[in-house]
């Protein structure tokens, strides 16, 4: 078991919520959160991490400098910093290689100097845009789904899984977590560095400030909240386009149980979703946010696609929840009513952010 974790990243949405809630569960654990406060309104972690006794650090991972091993041995590391925009890298290549690839290099080395178990937050994103877009899909009334008869591997209804082919381009931020990937596996083999990695979907829940490249549910809703106008881009303007969701929660309890038997998954890549039982398509968010917040708002259709755009992405998660016996527990509407009492709550600091 863990005694002391740094969370890189944990500033943000999930390194945040992640280090308040293993604080939580275990009080006797010292977390350290390092975190360079970019995105804006990750300034607003800060009082909720101070509350629970968790050390917040001010540092870049792109600064080998920054993550000094005498000041932050730790036992075990959870990355969660990365550029997670898919956009970021068709303009601020630089940034995201250096985040989310240099950066994996100083975390990994860190690693190496401390004797650190690494537990590394990878992306869906890793998968090659032109075959997820191969999937043959149906056109429903509200969305699209996955056709039952497929040419590919690692694919079926229950969603992508971690059979999927993996080549071929898949933007620049998949490509550096991939990259990162393989790096984590080389120091493994290398360094004896003890790893997991879980290629997450797309994460919700409050705390997550929301925007149009990342961050769907939180601006949907927020968008509702506060009657902003928003867009259902490329897919002829339909908003049937579909992503599984899971509530930032049900991820916590998965990672604290890979921390608690870490020598066990050792090595393990995991596809880490919500799954098809929770996917929602644009329509059906918007259907969820008009019902919780009980307005009405404009959304306009754009006919053009933005690059890296795809129709369709269902995590299977069939493995991770036969190895662990975890599964996701709150459902679309619950998270989404999540973000609404968030906001709700905060709403006068949160207008000038969301």
């Amino acid at each position: 078991m863990p005694e002391r974790i740094l969370i890189v990243g944990g500033a943000g949405f999930i390194g945040s919520c992640l280090a308040i809630g293993l604080k939580k569960l275990h009080p006797e654990w010292q977390i350290i959160c390092l975190d360079n406060l970019r995105r804006r309104g990750s300034e607003l972690n800060l009082p909720r991490l101070k509350s629970c006794g968790i050390q917040f650090v001010y540092g870049d991972i792109r600064t080998a400098a920054d993550l000094d091993p005498v000041a932050l041995n730790a036992d075990c590391i959870i990355d969660c910093a990365a550029e997670p925009s898919v956009l970021a890298g068709f303009s601020s290549p630089q940034y995201v290689l250096q985040t989310n690839l240099l950066g994996t290099v100083n975390v990994l080395e860190l690693a190496r100097q401390t004797g650190a178990s690494l537990l590394f937050l990878s992306t869906s994103r890793v998968y090659p845009i032109a075959s997820v877009k191969s999937v043959k899909l149906l056109e429903l009334p509200n969305r699209f789904a996955i056709a039952p008869e497929q040419t590919l591997p690692g694919i079926s209804e229950l969603g992508i899984s971690e059979d999927f082919p993996l080549k071929g381009h898949r933007s620049l931020y998949g490509a550096t977590k991939l990259a990162s990937e393989l790096l984590i596996e080389e120091y493994r083999e290398a360094y004896n560095v003890p790893a997991i990695i879980n290629r997450c979907g797309l994460i919700t829940g409050a705390w997550q400030m929301g925007k149009v490249d990342q961050g769907v549910c939180g601006l949907w809703v927020a968008a509702h909240y506060f009657q902003k106008s928003l867009n259902y881009i490329g897919f002829g303007g339909s908003g049937k386009q579909v992503r599984d969701l899971l509530h930032v929660e049900d991820l916590l309890r998965l990672v604290n149980y890979q921390l608690e038997h870490f020598a066990e998954f050792d090595g393990e890549v995991f596809n880490v979703g919500g799954g098809l039982s929770n996917s929602l398509s644009l329509v059906e968010t918007t259907d969820l946010c008009q019902k919780i917040t009980n307005k009405s708002i404009s959304i306009n259709p754009v006919l053009e696609e933005r690059a890296g755009d795809i129709p369709i992405f269902i995590t299977d998660s069939s493995r991770v929840m036969e190895k662990t016996g975890w599964r996701p527990v709150i459902g679309p509407e619950a998270a989404l009513q999540d973000i609404y009492d968030w906001i709700a709550a905060n709403e006068v600091v949160l207008s000038s952010i969301l």
